[in-house]
């Protein structure tokens, strides 16, 4: 398993009971001893981007839900690198913000495909010591992020298929439904 550090991905232990990160993926984009900062990669909001900003991007834009923490901000992850002022390496092939205008502009311009970035609201946040303190008990699986996994489907499916990559007992529980009593 990874340390945590900007670029890991906390991959929720299957008995997580909290609904805000119940079977989430979780790309962390901060980490230092006053708290993390990170978005959550697999939870869809049923909003589409166009419904919240007057930004000119392409129709059908998908949100995500980044976290529970000021759901009435935005962040946004690209493949962009340098091609967006101020935005920030997180791993290899993944950036973190930097400014909209630069980005807006680049779309404009057809510099940038707007749909292979990932648009969130709101956030998941730690204090400082709190996301140790829950990985040393067992509520977070901590891996390198890639692109591949932070760019790939918004959906349940993506913490199935990092439990299956995981083999031995993740590999069962990825199969097992959200609800048993329902099954």
């Amino acid at each position: 398993m990874e340390t945590l550090a900007a670029g890991a991905l906390l991959v929720a232990e299957p008995p997580m009971a909290d609904p805000n990160f119940k079977r989430s993926v979780i790309l962390l984009c901060e980490h230092s001893f006053e708290g993390s900062f990170g978005l959550v990669l697999n939870k869809p909001s049923p909003l589409q981007l166009s419904e919240v900003s007057g930004l000119k991007l392409p129709a059908g834009l998908q949100l995500g839900i980044g976290g529970p923490v000021q759901p009435d901000t935005m962040h946004f992850l690209h493949p962009f690198g340098g091609e967006i002022e101020g935005a920030l390496p997180i791993a290899e092939g993944v950036w973190w913000g930097g400014n909209l205008e630069s980005l807006l502009q680049g779309v404009e311009e057809e510099r940038i495909d707007a749909l292979r970035a990932r648009f969130f609201l709101g956030y998941s946040g730690w204090g400082a010591g709190q996301l140790e303190e829950e990985v040393e008990e067992g509520g977070w699986i901590v891996l390198s992020a890639t692109d591949l996994l932070v760019f790939a489907e918004e959906d349940d499916e993506l913490w199935r298929q990092i439990l299956r990559k995981l083999g031995g007992e993740y590999a069962l529980l990825s199969t097992f439904p959200d609800n048993p009593r329902l099954n």
